[in-house]
């Protein structure tokens, strides 16, 4: 039963595949005249996949076929010795690491926490071009090649794995960290420690073995990671596998088996993996039993969707509007703000974010997003060359310039806007989505409906989310001959949703489950026995208990949405559109509309690597700012929340060390025979 389960997933996953095929086609052809519907295409590639003899691989520079499977498999063959190599590599030095971290001082293991921070906000492609950098270097220094920092002749292997194997070894290695952390915590252990047994023998024999199963699941999310980035790696170091190929080959029928190569062996996989897990539908309490909405408990599933309609006009013919208070929810929030605003981390943060946009406004508004622009720079007697397009730093920019001598800071400092308020944006839309749809599914869905939606969201993270975003946003951003399909404000509108969308039902599971943990507590039960309505448990109890955790989600969301600007500008992809130049002599390289980060990142990335204009990083650079601006923010909101709960103390560092100096010179009294005289003399 278990095995039909799992394949009976793995088609729907497939269907799902075969759908998202035909969107880029569907897209880019919905405006033209007498084009099929959806409907009709889905029906023509149906046909198309059925038909062995319609399975042809066509190459774009040629127009020439080629069997399909004979051009993709072998790719496929080589993406996946760089992915399971770098996997392998991340993981067993994340393994290692742990376990020789755990008897590390504490000092020392503070401070590695705080560079895994730092490696975590430093974007793949930076990683790729230092390793580029140094093997060019070392062979112009000393004439030996390191290894192959691109695929031409021969395949690349070291520094595509290397790349790749920075962010499984990074995440990995602090989840590990921090679950052993909270395992040691626990009373069995203080128990085993009471008899004798060494810390190290409690780690690999009990903590080891209990954390296990829970850090398998978090590999799923980790792998997901990987997959994007392994998109832009392959792009960078020339790896000829199945994005190279997929992108040379941009057709339904390539996409379609392009996914499914990717998404079949991690699904049964870890499909298998689960069952050795024995992992079951969660029964946990039912909110709905004895509530006021309990009169739809026992209908059927189809009649879940009306539950949240029914519940909400139940809500507003019973709400008290003339106790109801608009500003209320500005006011608690604004409270909570200048609360968090007292932890310095949290304050850097959000003014990182304020400064920067409010500076990047006020220059768009004041000059008209005017940006400099030399493309020769002359001595003063006008004759005396001394630079053209691109400039260095200083010469005659701070930053330097692109390719077509517009000065790099003016559009970092435009686009800054753009970047970073449509990113929190998303980021924004995501965590509302899924709370408002993981309500729907901790509060109205059985159980078992609850088990069935979470394994079909589960098989999203064995698709790449760069890619998926690159396949769907292929017919919206790019220009045709005839110009754009769409205008300028629906392509940010649709952009905006796609990246939502693909994301929500992830967001959705998770907040759904974190709700369901929260009504499993004790005060909950009270509440309700002391009649508190569904609303009111939510609103009053749930909510503060999830606002930590939606802050964090919220942070993790935004540095993702960056890192997918960042993988698609190194494919030309950019925020609102991007405008490219038919002059077929050399005309100017792809730009952006809105001068957005990523656009920049497109322009000059690979000019930079070949010809050695690496002030290219500043981009970077300013995309690492608002990683850490952000990573500082949830760590503030972190260590706020450990003061509520007693973890930390609120006193600083410095009225700590003098309370403890204090404690330590003051002795405790003790009764003695002198003491005791003089108790008496006294008396």
């Amino acid at each position: 039963m278990k095995i039909l389960k799992l394949v009976a997933y793995y088609l729907l996953g497939v269907i799902a595949i075969f759908c998202l095929s035909i969107v880029p086609q569907y897209l880019s052809t919905i405006r033209v005249e007498d084009s099929p519907g959806l409907i009709n295409q889905m029906v023509l590639f149906m046909g198309e996949l059925l038909n062995p003899d319609s399975w042809q691989y066509v190459i774009q520079s040629t127009s020439a076929t080629a069997p399909l499977m004979d051009i993709l498999w072998p790719a496929f063959i080589y993406s996946m010795q760089i992915l399971l190599g770098a996997l392998a590599l991340g993981f067993i030095i994340a393994f290692c690491l742990a376990i020789a971290a755990v008897f590390l001082p504490r000092p020392i293991l503070g401070s590695i926490k705080k560079v895994l921070n730092i490696l975590e906000s430093i974007p793949d492609l930076i990683f790729a071009t230092l390793l580029q950098v140094i093997a060019i270097t070392f062979l112009q220094k000393s004439g030996i090649l390191l290894f192959h920092v691109a695929s031409f002749h021969e395949k690349a292997y070291f520094a595509p794995i290397v790349t790749l194997a920075i962010l499984p070894a990074v995440s990995m290695f602090k989840i590990l960290l921090l679950m052993i952390e909270e395992e040691f915590l626990k009373e069995y252990v203080t128990f085993v420690k009471s008899k004798g047994i060494s810390s190290f023998t409690i780690l690999f024999k009990h903590v080891l073995k209990n954390i296990m199963p829970i850090s398998f699941q978090h590999m799923k999310i980790i792998i997901w990671g990987t997959l994007s980035s392994q998109f832009i790696v392959e792009r960078i170091f020339n790896v000829h596998g199945l994005t190279y190929y997929l992108l040379d080959g941009f057709t339904p029928i390539t996409i379609a088996v392009t996914l499914i190569l990717l998404f079949t062996p991690f699904y049964f996989f870890f499909g298998l993996v689960d069952f050795w897990l024995k992992e079951e539908p969660i029964h946990t309490y039912d909110l709905r039993k004895s509530t006021r909405w309990g009169k739809w408990s026992d209908r059927n599933i189809t009649d879940s969707l009306k539950r949240p309609i029914n519940y909400f006009v139940y809500s507003l013919k019973h709400l008290k509007i003339r106790k109801v208070n608009p500003l209320r929810p500005f006011i608690t929030l604004l409270t909570i703000f200048g609360s968090h605003m007292k932890n310095w981390k949290f304050a850097l943060g959000c003014l990182f974010f304020i400064i920067t946009i409010g500076y990047s406004v006020y220059y768009s508004v004041t000059t008209d997003n005017h940006v400099d622009q030399v493309r020769l720079f002359y001595e003063e007697d006008g004759v005396t060359l001394i630079s053209k397009m691109p400039h260095a730093p200083t010469e005659p920019f701070l930053l330097g310039s692109d390719r077509r001598g517009f000065d790099l800071l003016d559009q970092i400092v435009i686009g800054a806007k753009y970047t970073l308020v449509f990113a929190l944006l998303i980021a924004l839309l995501r965590v509302m989505g899924g709370l408002l749809f993981g309500i729907i599914y901790a509060f109205h869905l059985k159980p078992r409906v609850q088990h069935w939606l979470g394994k079909m969201i589960d098989a999203i993270h064995f698709l790449p989310l760069s890619l998926i975003a690159y396949i769907l946003l292929a017919p919206i951003l790019m220009p045709t001959m005839a110009g754009y399909t769409y205008s300028f404000s629906e392509r940010i509108l649709l952009e905006v949703l796609i990246l939502t969308v693909l994301v929500v039902p992830l967001t959705t599971v998770l907040l759904g489950k974190e709700i369901k943990r929260v009504l499993d507590y004790e005060f909950i039960a009270s509440a309700k026995i002391l009649g508190g309505s569904g609303l009111h448990l939510f609103w009053h109890h749930i909510l503060p208990h999830l606002g930590p955790r939606l802050t964090i989600l919220f942070g993790t969301q935004f540095i993702q949405v960056l890192l997918i600007f960042i993988h698609l500008g190194v494919f030309s992809f950019f925020f609102g559109g991007t405008e490219i130049s038919l002059d077929t002599l050399g005309g100017d390289p792809p730009s952006s509309i809105t001068y957005e980060w990523s656009g920049l990142v497109g322009q000059i990335g690979r000019t930079a690597i070949r010809g050695g204009m690496y002030w290219f990083l500043w981009i970077l650079v300013a995309f690492m700012l608002a990683i850490l601006a952000m990573q500082l923010i949830m760590q503030g909101v972190k260590e706020v929340q450990q003061v509520k709960v007693g973890v930390l103390n609120r006193l600083p560092r410095t009225r700590l060390k003098k309370v403890k100096r204090i404690s330590k010179d003051t002795h405790s009294y003790q009764v003695t025979k002198e003491s005791f005289k003089e108790m008496g003399r006294g008396v």
